[in-house]
């Protein structure tokens, strides 16, 4: 089975989508965001597939998507839905699949479900973006906690955007997984920006 790496972050608004687009560009894999809301605003595989330049990738289609800009759980009951496990299917492909979350790893998707379940159910590991912000050594270390309690497959993480050195080695000192990529703060969200932070990716450790 082809390589598949799920994006979850320490909370909402980490940069999970950019990191995602920089993995997807630098292992010319493929792209899917298998629940999305906020889909008034544009959707995140629009923006990846805006973002891309290699010709291999292919983005594929939510498998629910919603309106609101809101936990999922919540955006489906305003549509009078229900986001079930069972009608999510991963999309056959023989390339390495980039998955992205919503939100962080505990936000509900219906009554009995979170977004680390999609991980489970998609049997990809787990590669959590952190950014730095008040409070993202409690929202880092509190994530990894839960991510090593359960025993899900933790593959590593990514710092997004510039990191203050203490805040950093707080974070490390605590982590039991290895660093894949630090990517710079990108000054504007571009094809050719998320081309150059491709380039400084180490593919190997993602073989």
């Amino acid at each position: 089975m082809a390589k598949r790496y799920f994006i979850t972050g320490i909370g909402t608004n980490v940069g999970k989508t950019v990191v995602s687009a920089v993995l997807t560009e630098a292992l010319k894999a493929d792209y899917w965001k298998p629940v999305q809301s906020g889909s008034t605003e544009g959707t995140d595989r629009q923006m990846v597939s805006a973002l891309i330049s290699n010709s291999e990738t292919t983005c594929f289609n939510e498998a629910y998507c919603f309106e609101a800009p809101l936990s999922p759980n919540i955006a489906a009951q305003l549509e009078n839905a229900e986001i079930e496990m069972g009608k999510i299917v991963v999309p056959e492909t023989t390339n390495t699949l980039i998955i992205e979350g919503a939100g962080g790893i505990l936000v509900p998707l219906n009554e009995t479900t979170d977004v680390i379940d999609l991980a489970l159910k998609t049997d990809a590991e787990v590669i959590l973006v952190c950014s730095n912000y008040l409070g993202c050594i409690n929202h880092s270390l509190l994530s990894i906690a839960y991510l090593e309690a359960k025993k899900i497959p933790f593959k590593g993480i990514i710092l997004n955007g510039r990191f203050d050195a203490p805040v950093k080695r707080a974070i490390l000192a605590k982590c039991p997984v290895p660093i894949l990529a630090e990517i710079e703060e990108l000054a504007e969200i571009s094809k050719l920006s998320v081309w150059t932070a491709s380039q400084h990716i180490n593919t190997v450790l993602f073989e």
